[in-house]
């Protein structure tokens, strides 16, 4: 509907509001969808005529449009269940339940249990999260005002809360204006025209010899406005535009543009401004297609401005374009290469990622510095000349309550997320990160590891599958399309949404933004092989072609914008690149080479304005731009995939390209090397930021050369005390392959060991005692971070939360604020099941439900399964013997539990139908530890023998077992325990014994990192990665806490027990647990029954600090604190 119908609905509205048409006003508020009436809302919530408040909603949105709506019906929905609840009319509350809230199941199901388990109480207040439910009429006006909020919130009610401000009667003004301006056409005008309908033109009947006055009063419509004064309706055009003429520049892209507009263009004015659209993208995108219509506006400027102006402000590009040159980088900047031998082949670097890289770019500026996401979510950013990764980010939603319903539901099912795009901002001041669920997270770079949280977005339904930054009114945005068939355009820096483009009927694969003259615009493709072209108007795309291959298709320009061209791979694999001839819309040429069928969705890059290179047949290939036939292949030494992801820097001397092991590649042509070569032997000040003015690149760590003689430094100096500071470093052992942190010549920054002696170098809490408990057995944090569960020997489960107040805004755990040891009203402990022997000989377990509602428990009896809200055991079984040992939900399906046991055996028990699946044997002792890999689909057990095994959770079969490997001369106590933990990229564990932190890769069941515990030291008690998997913490029988960086399990700091226990100094940790978000911060279960909570000072803000680098000297760093003796060692890997 044009904007003037619109505003003719709003003056009928207004109309019959001055004629007390209340309903009919209603009525066509929410047929129209475009006003939303509040005050009206309001009263129907009050007054509890539910039926009546979703229809109403029923015109502005439905339930699945967006997390706002879902949330605004489930709250209605709710209420009207609570309040059938509350008059005892139990049908009613079933019918609301199955009608009205089982909807919601398919999103979040435990929610929806939850919801069905309030039928079975007398009285639901029983329930924590209702237990200040008051009356009907408060409940209401609460649920009312949060209403409100989430429909201001909403972007469906945008620009829809506010009524015009129009003057009294704006209706019958327009009415009578335009009478008088007919009266005043009238051949033959009366003095006192009798106006009697509206339904023809007005004409007076008979002749008079001159014009008469406007009537002043009529009794129909009121005074009339003098006339003469008003324009006719006509001046503003009808109320459905007229399609106006097709731009010459996009016309191009049309063989016959027709006559009538596209549907879902409007045919006014394009808002180009003055140059035709057609002119300013001198250079098209796709065939010719003879049944595509494109608007356009005039063109007359255009035909006087041929001149191209190159990218200006559009810098960097989506679809590996490379962005425009910016100043400051050393000479190469404008220069063609000479030969084939100028390209990047040369392999300089080899980087180990960890996990398979999916995207990746150059800093624009630091063109040495490289951005990698990777199959897991891992954001990973290396300066390439020092082979240092400066910063490795695991996926992580950083607010999960604002993402949408869907979304979370999706996570709970899978939590596997891939990166499908991360990009550099024009500048290099941002990045963004496109996953493959729904998210958008943009980060600002301020130099060395300084990489900050900036802006996370929900951008789509499905994956967000490309990401581009772009300057549309000369404001920095992002553009993302994704798997809903939509392209939005958000503000880089709120994440305010400025445009949604919707026309593509299938996912849209990539987007393409670019600046010609005084036109921006974007191309987008989809997986239809459609390719479409947009400007910032929300007026629909001004293309519609197929685009060779007619699947996954890029787009990219030349460094100067002057040349576009596309790469696309059908679904039998055909590959096709191609260079458009944007004047005509015509493919201009096609390169050959590709393998005939390709094993995979080919990327591809330009470079130069010259060469074209592509990730084809486990290769790089390499076209000059101005010759179809290959120019070079080059196979990088091998290692590649079938269809390896490749990008170039800048100034095209390095190519980063992905291979089959989970690394990256560096390829150089010899001003790369020269480039590479400068951070081999210059040492750079630590604190230094990186310019763009520098004629060489700095870093912001030591040098690789400072580096490796601190390394060996750090080896020859083993310092007197029980942690060595040699770093276990894998290089001396050459069969130890060091995987998860980098390869194998790589350092990472050494950290200064800082040593926490006093309670003031920290912030320590001690939570609320219970008097009856003696010593702590399990510890956990709640997975939404607000409240901490514990298991205590006897059998007796406590948990503290923390509450929402000034203190502590957000309500979640923290050591700066008291919680409160938390029971249920009716004063019932969660407590388990207990075997005849001691319950403090038992070995106890427990498991948290993903969504914090139930817990499930053993201390050597039954196993327990208890509402976390009531307290109340929801059920029992698998009686002794056996007695289960070690617990774990399985990471897709809450129903399947694994089971350790004591007879050295795990049941995988389904609890929906109460039936052991499998029973899986290979250990020849008790079970101490499972884990689940959601990535691999693997569950890998350890045991009281030191064995580790690995099982597919597919087939349950046994694929790998091999047993820790114990320090020469040391022999395990009895009660030795092995544990496991998955790091965040779901391939690699920890794994952590009395004797030694190890992680081990999983699918070779290799040990790449080890650190062992000095002989005649107090043993490891427990050890667990931060939430972020960045850090490790270990706890140790002499109540000793030490953290270590996990990529290299280097101690960063220790923490004597002087700093948190105040009196009794014989107590010892027994488990630790991390915050579920908060990456510094663990909690600390002890043999006296207390837990405490622990954090570094706000002002430092993390555990240890980095060494000030004097001048790439590395005389500080080697000057590090030897620790005090008791704890540990920090010793070459051994095996």
């Amino acid at each position: 509907m044009s904007s003037l119908s619109r505003e003719l609905v709003f003056l009928i509205l207004q109309f019959l509001d001055e004629e007390k048409f209340k309903e009919t006003v209603h009525k066509l508020e929410q047929e129209s969808g475009f006003f939303f009436n509040m005050k009206y809302f309001e009263e129907e919530v009050h007054n509890g005529n539910w039926d009546e408040v979703e229809k109403y909603l029923s015109g502005f949105t439905k339930v699945d449009d967006n997390r706002y709506s879902m949330k605004i019906f489930f709250e209605i929905r709710k209420q009207k269940y609570l309040e059938a609840l509350d008059k005892h009319d139990r049908s009613k509350a079933v019918e609301i339940l199955v009608k009205d809230l089982k909807v919601f199941a398919s999103f979040n199901e435990d929610l929806f249990k939850e919801i069905t388990q309030l039928l079975t109480l007398e009285n639901f207040r029983e329930n924590e999260q209702l237990s200040k439910y008051g009356d009907t009429k408060s409940a209401r006006a609460i649920m009312l005002v949060e209403l409100k909020k989430l429909i201001e919130a909403n972007p469906l009610f945008r620009d829809k809360l506010q009524f015009p401000n129009l003057k009294n009667s704006r209706l019958r003004t327009l009415i009578n204006q335009s009478l008088n301006w007919q009266h005043q056409l009238c051949k033959n005008p009366r003095p006192n025209p009798d106006i009697k309908t509206l339904f023809v033109d007005h004409s007076c009947g008979q002749p008079n010899g001159a014009r008469a006055p406007s009537p002043a009063n009529n009794p129909l419509l009121g005074a009339l406005p003098k006339a003469g004064g008003f324009p006719p309706l006509g001046a503003h055009g009808p109320f459905q535009p007229a399609p106006a003429p097709v731009p010459t520049p996009l016309a191009g892209w049309m063989s016959n543009p027709p006559a009538v507009s596209h549907p879902t263009v409007s045919g006014s004015a394009i808002g180009l401004g003055s140059p035709s659209i057609s002119a300013a993208l001198k250079h098209p995108r796709t065939p010719t297609n003879p049944s595509l219509d494109y608007p356009s506006a005039d063109s007359d400027h255009m035909s006087k401005r041929t001149r191209i102006m190159g990218i200006t402000e559009e810098a960097n590009l989506p679809v590996n374009a490379l962005p425009v040159s910016f100043p400051g980088h050393s000479g190469h900047n404008h220069q063609a290469f000479n030969a084939p031998d100028d390209l990047p082949k040369t392999v300089a670097r080899t980087l180990s990622q960890g996990s398979s890289p999916m995207s990746m770019d150059f800093h624009p500026v630091q063109q040495t510095l490289l951005l990698v996401g990777t199959n897991v979510g891992d954001i990973g950013l290396w300066e390439v000349g020092s082979r240092e990764k400066l910063v490795l980010k695991n996926f992580k939603v950083w607010n999960l309550s604002a993402c949408s319903v869907s979304l979370q539901a999706a996570l709970v099912k899978d939590p596997g997320v891939s990166v499908n795009r991360v990009i550099w901002s024009p500048d290099g001041s941002l990045f963004g990160v496109a996953y493959s669920r729904h998210i958008v997270q943009i980060y600002s770079y301020h130099g060395s590891d300084d990489v900050r949280q900036n802006v996370e977005i929900d951008a789509h339904v499905g994956g967000v599958n490309d990401l581009a930054f772009s300057h549309p009114n000369k404001q920095l945005c992002v553009i993302t399309c994704g798997d809903d068939k939509t392209i939005k355009v958000w503000d880089a820096t709120t994440g305010v949404k400025k445009y949604t483009f919707e026309g593509h009927e299938a996912p849209v694969y990539s987007v393409c933004p670019h600046y010609k003259e005084n036109i921006q615009f974007i191309f987008s493709t989809a997986l239809d092989g459609k390719i479409k072209a947009w400007l910032y108007d929300n007026m629909g795309s001004r293309v519609d072609y197929e685009a060779p291959g007619r699947w996954c298709t890029t787009m990219a320009y030349s460094a100067d914008g002057t040349r576009l061209f596309s790469c696309g791979t059908s679904k039998d694999g055909e590959s096709h690149i191609v260079e458009w001839n944007e004047s005509e819309g015509a493919v201009k040429r096609t390169y050959i080479g590709f393998r005939k069928r390709s094993l995979g969705v080919v990327q591809f890059d330009t470079t130069k304005n010259r060469f074209l290179a592509a990730g084809d047949d486990f290769s790089i290939k390499y076209w000059d731009m101005d010759n179809v036939q290959l120019l070079t292949s080059v196979d990088a030494d091998g290692g590649l995939p079938a269809s390896p992801r490749i990008r170039f820097n800048k100034d095209g001397a390095l190519l980063a390209v992905s291979t089959s092991d989970n690394g990256i590649k560096i390829l150089a042509n010899p001003d790369g090397l020269r480039l590479l070569r400068t951070f081999e032997n210059v040492s750079f000040d630590g604190s230094a930021s990186r310019t763009p003015e520098a004629p060489k690149p700095t870093i912001n760590a030591l040098s690789a050369a400072a580096a490796s003689n601190a390394a060996l430094a750090e080896r020859a100096a083993a310092p007197v005390g029980s942690i060595s500071a040699a770093n276990g470093d894998a290089r001396s052992l050459p069969d130890v392959k060091p995987r998860i942190g980098e390869e194998s010549n790589d350092k990472s920054k050494i950290w200064k060991l800082t040593e926490i002696n006093e309670a003031s170098q920290c912030r320590s809490l001690k939570l609320p005692e219970n008097m009856r408990v003696t010593k702590i057995s399990r510890l956990i944090y709640t997975n939404s971070g607000n409240a901490i569960l514990a298991l205590a020997s006897n059998a007796i489960h406590l948990l503290w939360k923390w509450q929402r107040n000034e203190r502590n805004s957000n309500g979640k755990a923290t050591a700066g604020v008291l919680p409160q040891l938390w029971q249920p009203s009716s004063g019932i402990l969660m407590t388990n099941d207990v075997a005849e022997t001691n319950p403090e000989e038992s070995v106890a377990c427990f498991a948290l439900s993903k969504n914090d509602s139930y817990v499930m428990s053993a201390s050597g009896g039954k196993i327990s399964l208890f509402n976390m809200m009531t307290f109340k055991t929801m059920t029992t079984f698998m009686p002794p013997p056996p007695a289960a040992t070690f617990l774990a939900f399985h990471p897709q399906d809450n129903n399947i539990i694994a089971i350790g046991m004591d007879d050295s055996t795990i049941q995988i028990y389904n609890v929906r139908v109460d039936e052991v699946k499998s029973k899986l044997k290979g250990h020849s002792k008790r079970i101490t530890g499972l884990a689940f890999s959601h990535v691999l689909n693997v569950l890998v057990s350890s045991g009281a023998d030191g064995q580790i095994c690995v099982w597919s959770s597919d087939g349950w079969e046994k694929q790998k077992a091999r047993y820790v490997q114990l320090p020469p001369g040391r022999t395990p106590s009895p009660q030795s325990d092995t544990r496991v933990q998955f790091h965040h990229d779901q391939i690699h564990f920890l794994v952590v014994h009395e004797t030694q932190l190890a992680i081990y890769e999983t699918t070779k069941l290799e040990c790449v990192k080890q650190w062992v515990q000095r002989e005649n030291s107090a043993p490891i008690s427990h050890a667990t990665f931060s939430c972020d998997s960045q850090l490790i913490y270990a706890s140790f029988f002499d109540a000793t806490i030490c953290v270590f960086t996990a990529s290299h399990l280097r101690l960063r700091c220790k923490i004597n027990p002087y700093a948190y226990l105040t009196s009794n100094l014989h107590v010892h940790p027994l488990v630790i647990a991390a915050h579920p978000q908060e990456p510094n911060q663990f909690a600390l279960g002890l043999s006296d029954g207390t837990v405490h909570v622990l954090e570094p000072l706000e002002s430092d803000g993390r555990w240890g600090v980095p060494p000030p680098a004097e001048n790439g000297s590395t005389s500080t760093v080697l000057a590090a604190t030897p620790p005090a003796a008791g704890s540990g060692s920090e010793q070459p890997a051994q095996r």
